[in-house]
């Protein structure tokens, strides 16, 4: 437990201890040591991270970086044209260490629309590098400087339009290592949060342009780790192991939003505040500013998904701000149980809620497979999270779809679910339930799209489902 500060003369010993670190590992210009060699610099790209730097030594890093204009994934069924350092959003995570010498080059792809440039935050000189580093489409740029601090620093674009430059997904990390390197650790990843601001509104298909009115206001439709719904979630979790320590590299390119990061289910036993190197202990969330970082450590002690979140919770489960990291291992019981009973409980009031949708109509199927892939979508993100990945449901709590005896009897039956909801006692595959499906509110379209889809996958029986079909089960009023 910490004491509060009992009298002057304490609050001026904790001030000085704040401010030791800095004064001791920031490089004085004049106590450089001489460079010895050169390397070139491993890039990397998210989540991974560079291997930690052994060298006693500062040495010259030749840093190629290439901007390019790609359109790529935004979440499923949305594409966006970015606007890159290397090809991917976040940008390569670049390494080095207190007192190297960095030869800077910024290549910008001759088939770019728009002049780039790049401002590191690690570098001590007009606009951090930016002034010297503008550069037009088909071109090469170059720059020196020294990596006087050690520290996590954001790096971005700072052309003009500067805030549309960062919204296109121009942002990475730098890590300037101190000259005694950091602790070592297991395992190391690299996570960087962002937000988009697209025409249509989240989850809206097609190759969604930039809204610069949007921006403006800070209405952000997309938060996400990584550039992406899902880039670091799901087959793209990071991998651990139980008894392994974590390093997470933690950046927010913004360009508007501070988050609060935090790691469901674990404690950071360290976290270099804003990326510096001051640290608290013992930390559930951290704040990350736009254009900021944090550093942060703890010990993966028992099995499982751990899930990333912006703790600004309705950005995590509705805009995208989700990551993870999966550990393998045994169980270790004393620390955590997993569920050891389960009671009836009976709940206030029984009347079935509402999920109100965007209602962004979805690009109308041509076929049935176009149906089934757009019904993929609207499962993802409206039906997951009850019934499963696979349909498998949850045992005691929402039903299966996977082989479900319910679905395959009664195609209108499940329309109507789907439209106004279901309560009371359900047999499904022998098992009954008693757990309410909320009313979704979903369009014709999406109903007919999702039911074709859950028909289509894990053994039932492949039954097509049309938005006119579904039109007149909501015409007849039939709630079955």
């Amino acid at each position: 437990m910490k004491k509060t500060l009992q009298n002057p003369l304490m609050l001026a010993a904790f001030a000085v201890a704040w401010l030791l670190p800095s004064l001791l590992f920031a490089i004085d210009p004049a106590d450089l040591e001489p460079v010895q060699g050169e390397e070139v610099a491993i890039l990397t790209d998210a989540p991974h991270v560079p291997p930690p730097i052994t060298r006693k030594h500062p040495t010259k890093v030749i840093v190629h970086l290439e901007v390019s204009e790609v359109v790529k994934r935004l979440a499923d069924g949305v594409d966006y044209t970015f606007w890159t350092f290397g090809g991917s959003v976040p940008g390569k995570f670049i390494r080095v260490r207190e007192g190297d010498y960095v030869e800077f080059h910024l290549a910008n792809h001759p088939s770019s629309k728009m002049p780039h440039n790049i401002d590191l935050h690690a570098v001590t000189g007009p606009g951090g590098g930016a002034a010297s580093s503008f550069t037009t489409p088909g071109h090469e740029s170059v720059f020196y400087f020294t990596a006087l601090n050690p520290g996590l620093y954001v790096y971005h674009c700072a052309t003009a339009p500067v805030g549309m430059h960062i919204a296109n997904g121009m942002y990475g990390l730098i890590l300037v290592e101190p000259l005694a390197g950091l602790p070592p650790v297991d395992k190391e990843f690299y996570v960087m949060q962002s937000e988009f601001y697209t025409k249509g509104a989240y989850g809206e298909g097609g190759l969604q342009p930039f809204d610069m009115d949007k921006a403006l206001r800070e209405e952000a439709d997309y938060v996400v780790f990584n550039g992406a719904v899902g880039a670091m979630a799901g087959d793209n979790a990071a991998q651990a192991e139980v008894g392994d320590t974590v390093r997470l590299f933690v950046g927010n390119g913004g360009p508007n939003l501070v988050s609060s990061f935090h790691v469901i289910g674990e404690i950071f036993d360290k976290v270099y505040v804003e990326g510096g190197t001051f640290i608290n202990e013992q930390v559930q969330s951290t704040m990350v500013p736009a254009g900021g970082s944090a550093i942060v450590e703890f010990k993966l002690d028992v099995p499982g998904t751990f899930i990333l979140v912006d703790h600004s919770i309705f950005r995590a489960f509705n805009k995208g701000a989700i990551g993870m990291i999966k550990a393998a291992g045994g169980d270790e019981k004393r620390i955590y149980s997993g569920k050891t009973d389960d009671r009836i409980y009976q709940p206030e009031g029984g009347a079935i809620q509402s999920i109100p949708q965007d209602e962004a109509p979805q690009a109308l199927a041509q076929n049935k497979a176009e149906r089934i892939e757009n019904g993929r979508i609207v499962y993802n993100q409206v039906c997951v999270a009850c019934h499963q990945a696979e349909g498998q449901g949850i045992p005691m709590a929402f039903p299966p779809l996977a082989k479900s005896d319910y679905l395959n009897a009664d195609v209108d039956r499940a329309i109507s679910t789907v439209l106004h909801g279901l309560t009371g006692k359900v047999t499904v595959n022998g098992v009954v339930y008693e757990s309410i499906m909320p009313k979704l509110e979903l369009p014709d379209e999406s109903v007919a799209n999702v039911l074709t889809y859950v028909y289509s996958q894990w053994e039932n029986n492949g039954a097509e489902v049309t938005p006119e079909r579904v039109a007149a089960v909501r015409a007849s009023g039939a709630v079955h």
